[in-house]
This record gives structure tokens, C-alpha cells and sequence, in this order.
């Protein structure tokens, strides 16, 4: 088991420090304490190719002084390093442009101290047990020599089982102060199927917070090799316009856009295609995404934001109207609004927004049943390369995976594009029932009509 730091003794180091800013001159100030350690093993082709683990810890103060800001960091924790620490963020923030909205959540703003976390919730986002060298060696094993036992699997680019503990520590001046601990278990695998020019690839991973969720490993690295041997043979398509479902591999990026369009830095510089549509109607009725900073077990799931707000759970699109923005202090301040509690940090750069667990949804028709009227169209397991302007929603992206004729899954194809607008796709979208948590960012089968695939 890892050694878990005492987070008092974390807590006050975080305070003094704060203490010593103060007294230096800074009218406010916040700091973050990170501490990690990471474990990895890998193997391929039936050989252990490397064990590597690695610690560290590192601290990022906020130094504020008037309406200027400096982000400062160290990995060294000693007295003499810390002062030094502080003396180079005044010196910074002495210099750097004004920010008219920077700052801390303090009274008379636009979020009051009712709005910070008091006590941190219980999640449940820590695996205290900590797995044996052996132990992910044994897992990359099994997971790799499960892929390459399946029938036409001749190739492997290899395995890898990966642990790591992050443990996480903030303070500001204006009273917040709290730690948690959140740990992550991984596996993925990569094999090839065919020979020569005629080689496919295909892979499977896995990421969960305890290692029990990992489940059955073997079965994973059997549905990698499977996936590659059925995507051999791949056929060319025509250019044309037809209904494309989204494997749930690759659906949650759908949802990945919407979180950029609606992030609070877009809304407020003006450059989302949806800087005017809250309360507006932009899915079907059919459609609600929520984001839940504290579904048990969830990778994306905290306690309290990088501001020591308490966040909560949102429905950010509601039976398909938008309902919210994601936003940390700076932004809400810069559209006038209050902070969602959406704010992530790390020790270099100041409080960002950004989702926790975001999902769609599931609707009620089978993956089978949303594919079952389509006389032709296209499946899509996997997307690649980006051509996504959010400032006009326009979408298109590589893509390979499998044609549909007469509600079948039909033949592989590649070598194809796909493309739209967000503005279309979110409108014509409709959800499966097979909604899985595997990301930060979950959602289930998705089809979407109308979209135009590009080939020969």
C-alpha cells in the first residue's frame, strides 16, 4: 500500500505558505499541492518488455495583487525554496497585465463563502491497494496473450498495465482549505490481423479507479483481437449522404464537442457557435446530459472543483435545452453569472473550466433498433484527425468502421470522411440503451441522420 500523506501536515504547509505571501505583500493567494506516484508494466509478443514507477510532488501558488495574477511552482518543498517561491510570484505579478477578472471566491461576489465546499463529499474515488509489479505484469500477460489467441491475430504493438495514486491538497486565502486522494487501474492492448500490405489494427483498454472494475481482462483482449480481424478486407464507399451510428467507442466524443462549445472561456470571448442558445432548445426532447462531479467510482469524479467551490450535479442539457455553462470564477465573472463549480487546476496555470463525469443519457432502443430501418449507412468505430471549428459548429473527421445495408452490419470499410455540422447533428441525434461508464465522458450508441460521408 502507498504511503498517504498526512493531509494536515499538508494542509498547513499549503496555509503558511499562503501566511508568507501575505506578509510579502499579496492581497490574496491559493495554492495547490499535488503528490503521484505511477506504476506501469508492459510486454509484447509474449515478452515483459519493462517495469517503470515513478513519485514526485509538486506545489503551484496564485499570487494576487490588485487585479493582476502569477502562477508560480516548485517541486522542492524546503523553507528556503518556498520563500524564493514567493518572492518570484510578487515579482510576476508586479508586471503582468491586469486581468479585471481574476480573484478569489470572496464576500460581496459572485461566489459567496455559502458556496464553498465545507466538508469534501464521500465518492469513493480511492483504491488504497496498491498492485504489485507482478500483479500489471500479469494483467498485460493476460490481456495480450488473450488478443493474440484469437483466429487471424498474427501482430501485436503490445500491452500495458498501468496504477497510479494522485493525491491532491488545496488552500486559499479566503478560508477554503481541503485534500482527497483519487487513484486510476489501466490496461490496453493493440494487435494486428492479416498479412502484408493487407494488415488491419484494432485495440481494447480500460481505465476504472478500482482495480475489482477492471473485470474480465481476458475478455477484453479478445474483443480486440475480434475487432481487428473483422475490420480485414475493407472496402471503399462512394460519397454520399445517409444515417451514421456511433460505436459508444467513439460516441462520447459527440459529447466532448458540446462540453467545448458550451466551456465558459468560448461563451465569454463570443467564439462558440452557441454563445447565444442557453435556454434554447438544441437536442430533442429525448435528450439529457448531465454532469455529475459525484458519481461514485467515476474518473471524472471530485469533491470540490480547483476554487474550492462545491459543484454539483447538472443537468446541462435538459429534455434537449441547454440549461448551463461551464464555469470557473473568472469566467462567471466575465458573463456576470456565478461560478458552476467547474473549475480544474494543476500548479503551473490558473483555474480553467472543464466537466467531471459528463454523460448523455441512455434512450430506449436497442443499438439493433436504431440500426434496423437502415437500407444504407454507416457504423463508426473509430474517429481520427479533427476539422471542428467550434466558432461555426462545422464538423468533419476521418473516420473507419463498418457499412450498414438493410439493418445488417454488412463489410468493413476506410479511407473515409465524415461530416456536418454540430448544430445538425445534435438536433437529428438519437441515444441507444447501452450506456456504458468507461471515460471521463460517457455516451451510449448514438445515430445520427443526414450526415455526409466522403470516399471515393
Amino acid at each position: 500500500m502507498p504511503d498517504q500523506p498526512d493531509a494536515t501536515d499538508a494542509l498547513n504547509l499549503l496555509t503558511d505558505l499562503i501566511a508568507q505571501a501575505r506578509k510579502a505583500g499579496a492581497d490574496d493567494a491559493d495554492c495547490v499541492m499535488l503528490k503521484g506516484v505511477s506504476m506501469s508494466a508492459s510486454q509484447r509478443l509474449g515478452v515483459a518488455e519493462k517495469i517503470e514507477r515513478s513519485e514526485g510532488a509538486d506545489i503551484g501558488l496564485r499570487i494576487l495583487k490588485g487585479k493582476r495574477q502569477a502562477m508560480v511552482s516548485s517541486t522542492d518543498f524546503s523553507p528556503k525554496a518556498l520563500g524564493e517561491l514567493v518572492e518570484r510570484g510578487l515579482a510576476m505579478a508586479e508586471n503582468v497585465p491586469e486581468d479585471p477578472y481574476c480573484g478569489l471566491a470572496a464576500r460581496q461576489d459572485l461566489a459567496d463563502p455559502k458556496d464553498l465546499a465545507k466538508a469534501l463529499a464521500e465518492i469513493d474515488i480511492c483504491d488504497m491497494q496498491e498492485p504489485t509489479p507482478e500483479t500489471l505484469t500479469e494483467r498485460a500477460r493476460t490481456i495480450e496473450d488473450a488478443a493474440r489467441a484469437v483466429k487471424g491475430v498474427n501482430n501485436s504493438e503490445g500491452a500495458e498495465a498501468n496504477w497510479g495514486m494522485t493525491h491532491v491538497a488545496m488552500a486559499a486565502s479566503n478560508g477554503f482549505s481541503g485534500a482527497y486522494s483519487k487513484s486510476h487501474h489501466g490496461i490496453i492492448v493493440e494487435v494486428l490481423a492479416g498479412e502484408g500490405t493487407e494488415m488491419e489494427r484494432d485495440y481494447e483498454y480500460l481505465s476504472t479507479i478500482y482495480a475489482s472494475d477492471l473485470g474480465d481482462i481476458a475478455a477484453l483482449g479478445r474483443s480486440a483481437g475480434e475487432r481487428a480481424v473483422k475490420r480485414l478486407a475493407p472496402r471503399k464507399v462512394s460519397t454520399t449522404k445517409v444515417p451514421i451510428i456511433f460505436d459508444p467507442r467513439v460516441s462520447n466524443s459527440i459529447v466532448g464537442h458540446l462540453a467545448g462549445a458550451i466551456n465558459g472561456g468560448a461563451i465569454a470571448r463570443g467564439t462558440s457557435f452557441l454563445k447565444d442558445s442557453m435556454d434554447k432548445k438544441i437536442f430533442s426532447n429525448a435528450i439529457t446530459i448531465v454532469d455529475d462531479p459525484f458519481r461514485r467510482r467515476g474518473l471524472g469524479s471530485k469533491p470540490v472543483d480547483g476554487e474550492g467551490i462545491a459543484p454539483k450535479r447538472r443537468k446541462i442539457i435538459d429534455n434537449g435545452v441547454l440549461t448551463s455553462w461551464f464555469l470557473d470564477l473568472s469566467t462567471a465573472r466575465q458573463l456576470n453569472l456565478k461560478s458552476t463549480g467547474h473549475a480544474g487546476r494543476g500548479t503551473s496555470a490558473p483555474p480553467s473550466p472543464r466537466p467531471s463525469n459528463l454523460y448523455l443519457e441512455p434512450g430506449r432502443a436497442s443499438p439493433a433498433e436504431l440500426i434496423a430501418d437502415i437500407d444504407s449507412g454507416l457504423y463508426v468505430t473509430e474517429v481520427m484527425g479533427t476539422s471542428i471549428s467550434i466558432i461555426t459548429g462545422d464538423y468533419s473527421r476521418g473516420a473507419g468502421g463498418f457499412w450498414i445495408e438493410n439493418g445488417e452490419i454488412a463489410y468493413p470499410v476506410s479511407e473515409i470522411t465524415i461530416a456536418s455540422n454540430l448544430t445538425d447533428i445534435f438536433s437529428n441525434l438519437i441515444a441507444a440503451d447501452d450506456l456504458e461508464f468507461r471515460h471521463g465522458t460517457n455516451a451510449p450508441t448514438l445515430r445520427i441522420d443526414g450526415m455526409t460521408v466522403a470516399g471515393l
